[in-house]
């Protein structure tokens, strides 16, 4: 069983580019995989432990894959999110690799939203707004500059201690990119094309009033949370798995709600006027965690690394 921590996954250089690419297989192939609705626990508050398995389909060689990736949220820890993934050969029961997962998630994330707030955008969109500015943000932007290099973006931050600055200083070498610093939400909510809230936990609503997000607007809440006024109200409501936000409070008065995978897959028209006003919840899938594993763990594969010998018992009987 290989070891596989999150500083060889950094050292294999996967471009965000490659993570957009990986996430439109993963929803191509959403059909054909096994994807059970995660479950979660809860010791205190708003910490969690959650479960999140995904049986894949056979690959190009034949090979089939199952994982399941444990994340979990403590408040205090820092990172206040982590998040560990076994690996197994579906076909033979294998435990091939113990992942640090911290990676997988932040990019499928980051990627996810890149690939959603393009495909659902009003035309000629190019004003992002940004609340909450860690790593998933981060992941997000440079999935959005990377996978379209030749559009000019205007993001706007909403400024925290001095996140927004370190935020613009790590994109300082994006040439496809400008940046301002707002200092009320509000503001921001009436002027961005796309509206993406990467922060992991809101007491309340994040935006008071709904309609102050303008007509034409695209709002994807990445961790779920602060945006439930928009769920009623808005055009169009969007979900990467309607098992996984069925549950939501409000999912039985969502307005034309309709999954992501099908407006990338052509199936959906997605927007249908620059008017509308739309809200896509993307509760993350173990699909993409088990995709990008499976891959990275193919490119690691013949490489001398670390490995825990697993000494199982063979003998039919052993009690």
């Amino acid at each position: 069983m290989k070891i596989i921590s999150s500083k060889v996954i950094r050292g294999l250089n996967i471009s965000p580019a490659e993570c957009v690419t990986w996430i439109r297989e993963s929803f191509a192939q959403k059909s054909a995989a096994q994807l059970p609705a995660k479950i979660s626990v809860h010791p205190a508050d708003t910490d969690f432990f959650t479960s999140m398995p995904c049986l894949l389909r056979d690959d190009e060689t034949g090979r089939r894959f199952f994982g399941v990736k444990e994340v979990h949220r403590i408040e205090g820890s820092v990172p206040s999110l982590g998040s560990d993934m076994m690996l197994y050969d579906a076909k033979s029961g294998e435990l091939l690799a113990l992942m640090d997962a911290d990676w997988i998630t932040t990019m499928r994330t980051g990627a996810v939203a890149a690939v959603s707030a393009q495909a659902l955008r009003k035309t000629g969109a190019h004003i992002y707004g940004f609340v909450g500015l860690g790593n998933t943000a981060r992941a997000t932007l440079l999935c959005i500059l990377e996978n379209e290099p030749a559009q000019q973006f205007r993001v706007k931050l909403l400024r925290y201690k001095d996140q927004a600055e370190n935020f613009i200083e790590r994109f300082k070498d994006y040439t496809n990119v400008s940046f301002e610093i707002v200092d009320d939400i509000n503001i921001m909510a009436r002027t961005v094309d796309v509206f993406i809230s990467c922060i992991t936990s809101a007491n309340g609503l994040l935006v008071e009033d709904e309609k102050d997000f303008q007509p034409g607007v695209t709002v994807i809440p990445v961790h779920m949370r602060g945006l439930q006024n928009c769920d009623t109200t808005f055009d169009r409501v969007f979900g990467d798995d309607t098992d996984h936000v069925r549950g939501f409070k409000y999912f039985p008065q969502f307005k034309a709600y309709n999954e992501i995978g099908e407006v990338l897959a052509g199936r959906d028209p997605g927007r249908t006027s620059d008017v509308q006003r739309i809200i896509d919840y993307n509760y993350g899938l173990a699909l993409h965690d088990v995709v990008f594993a499976s891959k990275i763990y193919k490119l690691l594969e013949h490489q001398t690394m670390q490995e825990l010998p697993w000494e199982k018992e063979t003998a039919k009987y052993w009690i």
